[in-house]
């Protein structure tokens, strides 16, 4: 009987139950060349990008919603639970690329090839839901985006946002750059379409800073709390762990330890600099809230078409909502195409199907967009904050279950070798997943027995 040893190619590697399938988002695998040699700058400038994807899963159409609801009620407070959660997204995402170059393995493939199916596949299905909820979020608010702007009916526009797929298909095959360019592109329009809207509002500048010192009212109100979840819900998001451990592999870099050591680090600035534009507008939606209704004495505007309406004799100018809109079908387009890899990513990673890429993707997408279709259909637009809301601390509850494996496995030295995480930056990842489940845990408490 022949034994296979670790060399043995059919073998699966040290640390790992099952070999290496194949790889994620094989179409375009290693299709972006890095340089070698140069100043940082200039190796910089090929790895950016895949931060920058996502990035958009920290201020989709979700996070507006719980932004807006928590400027609103309780005016500044909730700065706090931003800032704090885009740490914590900075750290998880740094561990995602670690993830995906050392162990040349995408969060899904290293779940699937590290524990039974027994673990794995309920950790499939709870991750299928998670995107469902991302999806529910960014069918909502590009479908509100195309009836502020156009007056399309919410149930078309619910469909158009379908099209999204098709949109992938077109791009990639052009190259994963114009994906990446595209992404980049919107995220300009959003970022102007913020700071006018900002400039209008004039907040309170002291005020704002005060707002992002840390406040124990937050465990001890429980909307306080509920917000606050569904702010972490919308920031740190499930399924962006998976994108990102899988998008980085698109850069080609080599095999060697201190080249996988430099495309980590630089992988990781990518992700820093992405997420720290991300923290700026998730901000400056919670701040235009507070400044405009707070101040005001409405305290409970979560609709987004109530703040497309609302917005204009407030700020006192009639371009103020044209940009609400555009930079909400913005955040929408950008949310889909992103998730839209994700479900790709997650499905090939976590059940290794074997389709042509095509119908791979169509059928990825419909598992995700088919039920927050219909969930958005029946609800109709008088429901959508609610669903907004909800969604995203569902998502909340669901991440612990998608940082635990990224932990272990980057923490496990038989798994990444050399690559393995710093034991300051594990410690660091063990607390942010204590602190989430206990979060979710009073939650969950106070929903039910509160």
């Amino acid at each position: 009987m022949l034994v296979k040893t670790p060399q043995d190619p059919a073998a699966p590697e040290v640390g790992w139950r099952r070999q290496r399938g194949r790889q994620s988002l094989s179409e375009v695998f290693g299709t972006i060349a890095t340089r070698p040699t140069g100043s940082l700058f200039k190796k910089l400038g090929a790895f950016l990008g895949p931060g920058y994807l996502v990035a958009v899963g920290y201020m989709d159409p979700g996070n507006w919603a719980t932004s807006l609801a928590g400027g609103s009620k309780f005016g500044y407070a909730l700065l706090t639970v931003a800032l704090l959660s885009n740490l914590m997204a900075i750290l998880l995402q740094a561990l995602c690329a670690r993830l995906g170059i050392a162990s040349g393995r995408d969060l899904a493939q290293a779940c699937r090839d590290a524990f039974p199916r027994a673990v794995s596949w309920p950790l499939w299905v709870l991750t299928e839901i998670a995107i469902c909820s991302t999806d529910l979020a960014e069918v909502i608010g590009t479908a509100i985006g195309l009836n502020l702007l156009f007056g399309v009916p919410l149930e078309i526009g619910v469909i158009i946002t379908a099209l999204d797929v098709f949109l992938i298909l077109w791009m990639q095959n052009l190259g994963f750059r114009w994906i990446e360019a595209f992404i980049v592109t919107l995220l300009g329009v959003i970022a102007v379409c913020f700071a006018i809207q900002i400039a209008l509002a004039d907040p309170q500048w002291g005020a704002v800073i005060r707002g992002f010192a840390p406040t124990t009212n937050i465990l001890t109100n429980p909307d306080m709390l509920y917000l606050a979840i569904g702010i972490i819900g919308a920031t740190v998001m499930p399924h962006n762990l998976y994108l990102h451990s899988g998008v980085v592999q698109t850069r080609r870099f080599g095999d060697s330890v201190p080249e996988k050591r430099e495309a980590i680090k630089l992988a990781t600035i990518d992700s820093t600099i992405a997420l720290t534009f991300a923290l700026i507008i998730n901000a400056a939606i919670l701040i235009l809230a507070a400044a405009t209704f707070n101040k005001t004495g409405q305290t409970d505007v979560s609709e987004l078409g109530d703040v497309h309406k609302l917005i204009a004799p407030m700020l006192g100018s009639a371009i103020a909502p044209t940009l609400f809109g555009i930079a909400l079908l913005c955040c929408g387009l950008n949310s889909t195409v992103t998730a839209t890899l994700a479900g790709q990513i997650v499905m090939e990673g976590f059940i290794d199907i074997r389709l042509p890429p095509w119908a791979r993707r169509l059928v990825t997408r419909s598992i995700a967009i088919v039920p927050a279709a219909i969930v958005t259909i029946w609800y109709g637009e008088a429901g959508t904050a609610k669903l907004l809301i909800l969604s995203q601390v569902v998502l909340g509850v669901a991440l612990p279950f998608s940082i635990v494996p990224l932990v272990m496995f980057t923490a496990d030295r038989r798994k990444l070798g050399e690559l393995v995480a710093p034991r300051w930056v594990t410690a660091l990842a063990v607390l942010t997943a204590a602190i989430l489940i206990a979060l979710n845990i009073k939650l969950l408490n106070d929903q039910i027995f509160g």
